[in-house]
């Protein structure tokens, strides 16, 4: 591979494309002055939300891709704690009343476009794996459910 074929930093645009091409519908949205993704996988909302400012406007060198779920009752004791022990590629964290799963996909240095697919791929089967570990895991006296954000309604192709 040389050196112009990597891609060295992602903009709004390019991220749209690549969801785009693997299947999703994909939603653009302004939050706080910055410009985020929304879209849907498992019927389940996530965002992907720009990182790092690159040297050209309006690129960055990370994104991070992100699902948060509203936890009705109490949390499991440990839970995020056990996610995090399992699996390597993405965190859980417990923020309020959400429970938080978080992709980081770093492009500084440069990475090829089937690294990009990749880690989208990688981040459908995290999706899959969380819901089934919240099963798995749900206290009787809990029950969480998806967060009401527009990417709840897109599905993916």
């Amino acid at each position: 591979m040389t050196e112009t074929s990597l891609i060295l930093d992602v903009d709004a645009e390019r991220l749209q494309a690549l969801l785009q091409s693997v299947g999703y519908r994909v939603t653009r949205s302004e939050q706080n002055g910055m410009v985020q993704l929304l879209s849907a996988s498992q019927g389940v909302g996530f965002a992907a939300r720009m990182g790092n400012p690159a040297q050209e406007d309006g690129h960055f060198l990370d994104y991070t891709l992100s699902c948060a779920l509203r936890v009705q009752g109490d949390v499991p004791a440990g839970l995020a704690e056990r996610w995090n022990v399992e699996k390597r590629f993405a965190r859980l964290t417990v923020q309020g009343v959400f429970l938080v799963l978080e992709l980081d996909v770093i492009v500084a240095g440069g990475v090829s476009e089937s690294y990009l697919r990749a880690t989208t791929e990688l981040w459908d089967r995290l999706l899959q794996e969380f819901l089934l570990f919240l099963r798995a895991n749900a206290s009787p006296q809990g029950d969480v459910n998806a967060v009401e954000t527009p990417a709840d309604s897109l599905a993916t192709a």
